[in-house]
């Protein structure tokens, strides 16, 4: 005799009848040749191999067996097990066909209904369900547990409603099966029922039961107390009941009493630790930073026997990935015996996260499965390591294999689209995601927003803006559109912006978002809204972040007073590169190079190993030294590699011969560029060109104005210096093509602009400008300023104006620049006195910069104008750049 299991959990014995049946039938006997079966049309080409086999296997497995069904219902409950066993649906149905032929068999009814539950088959259990005279506690709990479990929720609470209407009395198993339908479906009111109904017919005492109730107090209420109310009250419990409690103090972050508890489950002899256990307190691990505890518990899972597990080895790959160990999670992946989808994915981002692109790569080729999330893995894994175009190529590759498209595929390929910068691209991505129903999604709108943000569409930005839903939470798009403007250009409308969404309450202070104010307010100068954010960080906590604290440093540097930024690095507790780098560059932007060469020898002294920007800043500082410490910068910059393991980029190479060029060395300089290990870009000689301007070398200049003009230029600074020398050399033709080479590939030219403030408020100017309302006034005093100052000697230089004009008209190009506009209306509203405070987003010209010192003899003022360069202080005709800019 053998037996079998029956939904009532009772073996019923199962006489072998080897007439009907062999002995060990085979599963999927050969198909007979003459048998031929339809080649089914898939709908997705990603699963047409599985589904032919399937329909094949299902095909032959009936055939097999249907001589060999009768009318015996021992044996019709053998085929039922089997039909399960083997997915045969087909075996099912025919096994449900004869049932009809006998007497009806409760057992049998309810074997049927459990059969095409487990095969998937819900409307045909209902149809089995339905045909029953009198359904019993198995069929109802049955029937609620399959619904539940295939996310039917709703039905398996109508059915639970039904059974508790025609007077069956549920047991544990249709509590635990009803509890998990209402996690499911949110059904909290009648799961607290649920509850009452528990304790009142006495299951409360059911391990299984109270299990069920704690997860369900856990996802509803999200409320510790509960779940640790139903733990401490529980009779008996088993390793499930200690799993979900540890799970939950996981999820809510309180490691340190995950941990706690598993050492109390440990400690109770009877209770070992599972696979599940040990996943949660890695978890708990990799949350709390808690490697060596890490360790411990790895080593724990090792003893027990669980080093092969998979969930185990996954959770293991994320922890090791956390904490940089490389070492280990490739030492972890090649001894794993089993993999799925998930680890290799896991791997890809792990070697993502460690910058190992191309090992990424190789572990994606070599995965036998795929689906959308290794595709997002490694789409996330390029945008992480700069890699825009490779992320973008494969988006398009989803796109033409047919790939589910989520919106995390969508916010990475869009997140591409901001990296690369293209404008182009941006537009298109953005009309693929409307056009297949993704621009209402939150997420994917959020990510548009940056990218267009990012690409420098702040139009299209504004309008997306305008449009925000109002239900959905606002602060974060407030905070993208405020650092929006600030990176692309606009500092007074992130001003304004600012004020207004404070006004509106729409936008919560955080650490980014006074990083990005403080940051406009620099740009600016504007000091007086800095020193307001900085008492609000003091105020509310904010200065214990290290990032708005190095903000607050720059803003101070920036706005000219760096007796300020020197003392809030001076009283920051903890400093990082970013700090040294802020003071430094404040220093430079003084033109204090010595000055700036004492912190950077303070940095060193501290212990601080210097980025990339770090060593571009100190190498700058040796133009604005009051020695010639030339041989001193030659060394640092031959250096680099063997003392820092930095490489030299352009950035350096330009700041290099910007320093030989400003002590006469443009001999050496040009010798630099020419042994440069990459093709020098424009940048590059363009230190050279200004050095040559500076040392009136025409011969060396003229060489490298032909290098500059036979470069093919690929940003727009380039574009503006190559149309630039074509119109110093007379060539306007030549210039007017290049411009119009750049307006069509959708680069701009941001237009010279000066702007002052006064009475806290920004009052910008651009060249011939007469949108002020004060424009008539400005216009006649700056006519007698300049009066005044060709009474003191000041010519016009009229080479700085590259238009093909006459001459007349190019004086008066000249006499309308943004930085006279606003050093006029500086005069106009001061008091006598009082120092002169001007911005301006490019370099002043040679000719206003020759200007602002005879105005400053003429008005006997200090004027401070911060241009690309730096800061230019003009006191008694005398500039502290010294003409060197």
């Amino acid at each position: 005799m053998s037996t079998i299991i029956h939904p009532q959990n009772h073996p019923v014995p199962v006489p072998h009848h080897r007439h009907l049946f062999p002995t060990k039938p085979p599963p999927y006997p050969p198909c007979s040749s003459s048998l031929s079966f339809p080649k089914p049309k898939p709908k997705s080409h990603h699963h047409r191999p599985l589904l032919l086999a399937s329909t094949t296997a299902v095909s032959c497995h009936t055939l097999y067996y249907k001589p060999y069904i009768c009318n015996d219902v021992n044996s019709l409950l053998t085929l039922l097990n089997l039909s399960v066993q083997y997915s045969d649906a087909e075996l099912a149905k025919a096994v449900h066909a004869c049932s009809l032929k006998l007497q009806e068999d409760t057992h049998l009814g309810n074997s049927l209904v459990l059969a095409y539950l487990k095969l998937g088959l819900f409307n045909h259990s209902l149809n089995v369900f339905a045909s029953l005279s009198c359904p019993n506690l198995v069929t109802y709990s049955s029937l609620i547990s399959g619904f539940a479990k295939s996310n039917q929720g709703s039905k398996a609470i109508e059915l639970f409603m039904k059974m508790r209407t025609e007077g069956i009395e549920p047991n544990e198993f249709t509590f635990v099966a009803i509890l998990s339908a209402c996690i499911r479906v949110l059904e909290s009111e009648l799961g607290f029922q649920i509850h009452g109904l528990v304790v009142k017919m006495g299951f409360l005492d059911s391990t299984f039961v109270a299990n069920a109730l704690m997860g369900f107090y856990w996802k509803f209420t999200g409320n510790l107390r509960l779940v640790f109310k139903v733990f401490d009250e529980m009779p008996q419990r088993d390793v499930a009941s200690w799993n979900t409690v540890i799970s939950c103090l996981v999820k809510e972050g309180m490691y340190e009493k995950a941990f706690e508890l598993f050492r109390v489950m440990q400690g109770i002899g009877c209770f070992r630790a599972d696979f599940f256990t040990i996943s949660s307190i890695l978890s708990a691990c990799e949350g709390s930073n808690a490697f060596m505890k890490g360790k411990e518990v790895h080593a724990h899972a090792i003893r027990i026997g669980l080093e092969g597990n998979l969930s185990v080895n996954n959770v293991l790959i994320g922890l090791y990935t956390q904490f940089g160990r490389v070492r280990d999670v490739a030492v972890l992946f090649e001894s794993m015996p089993i993999r799925d989808v998930i680890t290799w994915t896991q791997m890809i981002t792990a070697y993502m996260e460690f910058g190992l692109v191309d090992l990424a790569m190789k572990v994606f080729n070599e995965m036998l499965e795929k689906n959308c999330i290794s595709y997002n893995a490694l789409m996330a894994g390029f945008c992480k390591n700069g890699e825009g175009l490779k992320a973008v190529k494969l988006f398009i590759e989803m796109v033409e294999e047919g790939l589910e498209l989520t919106d995390f595929s969508l916010s990475s390929v869009i997140n591409a689209c901001a990296l690369v910068m293209d404008v182009k691209a941006s537009e298109q991505i953005q009309g693929f995601c409307l056009k297949f129903g993704f621009g209402s999604n939150v997420c994917v709108e959020a990510a548009l927003l940056d990218m267009c943000i990012r690409c420098g569409r702040m139009a299209d930005a504004e309008k997306m803006f305008r449009i925000w839903p109002v239900e959905h939470d606002n602060s974060v798009v407030c905070t993208s559109m405020l650092c929006g403007y600030a990176r692309n250009g606009q500092p007074d409308e992130a001003i304004l912006f600012f004020l207004r969404c404070r006004l509106e309450g729409t936008m919560d202070l955080d650490e980014v978002t006074l990083t990005s104010i403080l940051g406009a307010c620099g740009t600016l100068g504007f000091e007086k809204m800095g020193e307001q954010i900085h008492c609000y960080a003091l105020k509310t906590g904010f200065v214990a972040d290290l990032g708005v604290l190095n903000s607050i440093i720059s803003m101070y540097a920036k706005c000219g007073n760096m007796n300020d930024a020197i003392k809030v690095f001076d009283i920051m507790p903890v400093r990082d590169v970013v700090s040294w780098n802020a003071l430094i560059a404040g220093h430079i932007l003084h033109r204090q190079g010595d000055e700036a060469l004492a912190v950077w020898s303070a940095m060193e002294e501290a212990g601080i190993r210097p980025d990339t920007i770090t060593l571009f800043l100190v190498l700058s500082a040796y133009r604005h030294t009051n020695l010639d410490l030339v041989d001193d910068c030659r060394k640092l910059f031959l250096s680099m590699r063997t003392d820092y393991d930095i490489e030299p980029t352009s950035q350096h190479h330009a700041s290099f011969v910007s320093v030989l060029g400003q002590w006469g060395l443009l001999e050496e300089a040009e010798e630099t560029i020419e042994n440069m290990p990459v093709e020098p870009k424009a940048s590059v000689w363009r230190a050279l060109l200004d050095s040559c301007r500076i040392r009136l070398n025409t011969t060396i200049g003229k060489r490298v104005a032909k290098r500059i003009l036979a470069m093919k230029p690929q940003d727009p600074s380039t574009y503006i210096l190559v149309s630039n020398l074509y119109s110093a050399s007379g060539r306007w033709h030549c210039s007017e093509t290049v411009r119009e080479d750049m307006r069509e590939k959708g680069f701009r030219k941001n237009p010279a602009r000066s702007w002052i403030i006064h009475q806290n408020n920004i009052h910008p100017f651009y060249t011939r400008d007469k949108s002020h309302p004060q424009t008539k006034d400005i216009y006649r005093g700056l006519e007698i300023l300049v009066m005044e100052c060709q009474k003191a000697g000041y010519v016009p230089d009229t080479s700085f104006v590259l238009h093909e004009v006459e001459e007349h008209q190019k004086k008066e190009f000249l006499l309308y620049h943004s930085a006279k506009l606003a050093a006029t209306y500086g005069i106009l509203m001061t008091k006598h006195g009082e120092p002169i405070r001007i911005v301006k987003n490019i370099h002043m010209c040679g000719d206003c910069h020759t200007f602002m010192k005879y105005v400053s003899i003429i008005t006997k003022r200090e004027i401070l104008v911060r241009d690309a360069s730096g800061f230019h202080c003009f006191r008694n005709g005398q500039c502290c750049c010294k003409d060197y800019w």
